[in-house]
């Protein structure tokens, strides 16, 4: 028999004697708990028998770990004033940590009948064709964390499928899953590549869209959840969650640190012609923004159908009570927020002050975490760019196009060129933040690859099915004369030398550094830039590429050791003339290949320019940076500073020479000198 139990905590908590189950809605009459079987078969259904406000619960003797639940809401059932309580479709508890069975789509996933002239409920039982939740046993949080200080974090984003699929060192079964990213051979070479944080795209449970299945494709990228506190089941063998927290621990201990790209601006319910799967069942109104004249019309500030509701209470503590399990007990040492807008919304646009950002940055259980985030959405008012709060890091898109349109050979870029490579102090600065704050970027999963920003001008996602209309269509790329392959020796080289100077600008910037996996390897997508359904060669990534070209790679690993070593790369704060460093003066200089300053002028036409960092002591230079960057179709001679010791530390192309006081930069190329200890 069933005891009325406890409102908190929600989700399905074990002891030695049962399993306590809380579950919010404020629309439910009643609410049944169903218990499964290892077939999927339903064993049993108790209604829970206690409600405290909007939470009902109850506890049930003799039932433990590992046991298959469900529940059926009870309420009115009117689409079109957004109640949508259909105890017909079983419904996955938002809490549920782990699950069992895989979504089809199928008819009965709906609650109402599909093709029908007019809104009638749907009453065929949709158990068969959706994820159960699983009970687990109550996990201890993970011990250690690496504890990267800003100033030294350098983002990795990879995908757990992509990165490991055709990973030689792998066995077959640790392919594509949360085992491949902590084997042996994988760790080390990351350790070798000299980053420090693997940022994972989401591993929250997620469904295919239905569009893609009718193509015959995949969601890949993972941005489409349906559990925010149940891993994957396909990242995982036989217990994900497990799996997944044995892969943190050896990441830390391998000295990196986890973050994850989460996804709490929309679920894969889409929009009110999708599935019935869990929050929409439970209490549409309050975990879904309606439109204020039409409540059975979800507001789309996402572009995948539905937003989350921010205001609502319910989804506040979703948000936070998710956010502290996987920082706590899963051991996740940060977060990126996809379209993090919606986070700050109200129904009257965005706030950096919004209660959820508030209790996010200021919760105890989250003072570790890093916070990033992605600060765009597509609604209205959706580019929040350099206005979140002040604990948080922004992903840069102004960033990456200042310096993909220099390399490109745009005229006029080099005043935005100059403010990225100082950190962006006019976007991050009047909150407040420092330059770590500025999440710097050239490429993502979102866009072409390293190798294809320098040998694709068009986008090429014919693949995806939508009739290549999907994608950025403004890349800031360069094919150097080919769209695509070629096997002309001057083009390769070219590519190949911008991808170093790409990579160079970003790791010899101000900011925090974010590389995408693959790019040190030249993985190439083929000129697809939006490769979320791309379950396959196109998105997986290619090793061949270590030993296609080995020195491409050292150079890669090169330029992160030279980061590590420079301090003067990751000043403390933003330079305006001089910056005090524990009593040395700091400044930073941008001068023409002549050596004389950079004029306003200068700056307008110019295509070659040299910064250089200082920092003296008195008069004497203790430690210098000087980054020649040549984006002229011709060769330049950059005159060098009457600085004894400039030592040339990297050069994109083997053509770059010294003479007495000036360096010989080959056209299209880049080159960095440097004084002091390590130099």
């Amino acid at each position: 028999m069933i005891e009325p139990g406890n409102p908190l905590p929600l989700g399905a908590t074990a002891d030695a004697d049962g399993v306590n189950f809380a579950v919010r809605s404020s629309v439910a009459t009643a609410v049944e708990l169903c218990l499964f079987d290892a077939a999927h078969e339903q064993v049993a259904t108790f209604e829970l028998p206690a409600r405290s406000d909007d939470v009902w619960h109850g506890y049930l003797p003799r039932v433990g770990p590992g046991q298959r639940y469900g529940y059926r809401v009870h309420g009115e059932w009117r689409p079109e004033s957004g109640l949508r309580a259909n105890p017909h479709k079983l419904l996955l508890d938002p809490y549920a940590r782990a699950l069992s069975g895989r979504f089809e789509w199928n008819d009965a996933v709906f609650d109402y009948v599909p093709g029908a002239e007019t809104p009638r409920m749907n009453t065929t039982d949709s158990a068969a064709f959706v994820p159960l939740g699983v009970v687990r046993s109550a996990d201890k949080p993970l011990p250690r964390r690496p504890a990267v200080p800003w100033a030294e974090t350098i983002f990795y984003e990879a995908n757990v499928r992509g990165y490991t699929m055709r990973h030689p060192a792998l066995a077959e079964a640790e392919r594509g899953k949360f085992a491949g990213m902590k084997n042996g051979a994988v760790l080390d070479y990351l350790q070798a590549l000299g980053v420090t944080s693997i940022e994972l795209l989401p591993v929250h449970a997620f469904i295919d869209e239905h569009h893609l299945v009718r193509r015959g494709l995949k969601n890949f990228w993972g941005y489409n959840p349906i559990a925010f506190f149940a891993p994957d089941p396909r990242y995982g063998d036989r217990d994900p969650v497990a799996e997944f927290r044995d892969m943190v621990a050896a990441l830390h201990d391998a000295g990196f640190e986890v973050i994850l790209d989460v996804v709490y601006n929309h679920t894969a319910e889409g929009d009110f012609r999708g599935p019935t799967l869990s929050l929409r069942g439970f209490d549409n109104l309050a975990y879904y923004r309606t439109e204020p004249l039409d409540p059975g019309s979800y507001v789309n500030d996402t572009g995948c159908g539905n937003t989350l509701n921010a205001d609502h209470p319910a989804v506040q503590q979703l948000v936070l009570d998710s956010l502290r399990y996987w920082h706590q007990t899963m051991g996740v040492d940060g977060f990126r927020f996809d379209l993090a807008p919606v986070l700050g919304r109200h129904a009257h646009g965005f706030s950096a002050a919004h209660p959820l950002l508030t209790a996010i940055s200021d919760a105890p259980a989250l003072a570790g975490a890093k916070l990033v985030a992605e600060p765009w959405d597509p609604g209205p008012g959706g580019y929040q760019l350099g206005r979140f709060p002040g604990r948080w890091a922004e992903w840069n898109d102004q960033y990456r196009d200042a310096v993909r349109r220099f390399w490109r050979g745009d005229s006029g870029a080099a005043p935005d060129l100059g403010r990225a490579l100082r950190g962006s102090a006019e976007i991050f600065e009047p909150s407040g933040r420092k330059p770590v704050a500025s999440v710097n970027l050239v490429t993502s999963h979102d866009g072409f690859t390293l190798a294809d920003v320098v040998s694709y001008e068009q986008r090429h996602n014919e693949a995806n099915g939508e009739d290549n209309r999907d994608g950025h269509a403004h890349n800031f790329s360069r094919n150097h004369g080919v769209e695509g392959p070629t096997d002309d020796p001057e083009i390769t080289a070219i590519r190949r030398r911008q991808r170093l100077n790409l990579l160079a600008t970003l790791v010899l910037s101000q900011g925090t550094p974010l590389l995408l996996a693959g790019d040190e390897l030249g993985n190439s997508q083929h000129g697809n830039n939006n490769a979320y359904a791309q379950d396959n060669e196109t998105g997986w990534i290619d090793w061949s590429g270590a030993a296609r070209d080995p020195a491409f790679l050292d150079a890669v690993r090169a330029l992160l050791n030279l980061r590590r070593r420079t301090p003067l790369v990751h000043l403390p704060d933003y330079v305006h003339g001089r910056l005090d460093l524990g009593g040395n003066e700091v400044r930073i200089e941008w001068r023409q290949p002549s050596g004389a300053a950079m004029r306003e002028s200068d700056w307008e036409s110019g295509r070659a320019l040299a910064m250089l960092i200082e920092e003296r002591a008195g008069a004497d230079v203790v430690s210098a940076l000087l980054l020649l960057l040549n984006g002229r179709e011709e060769p330049c001679a950059f005159r060098l500073p009457p600085i004894p010791g400039l030592t040339l530390v990297f050069a994109s192309d083997a053509g770059v020479r010294g003479d007495g006081g000036q360096i010989s930069v080959p056209r299209l190329a880049a080159a960095c000198l440097t004084l002091g200890p390590d130099a």
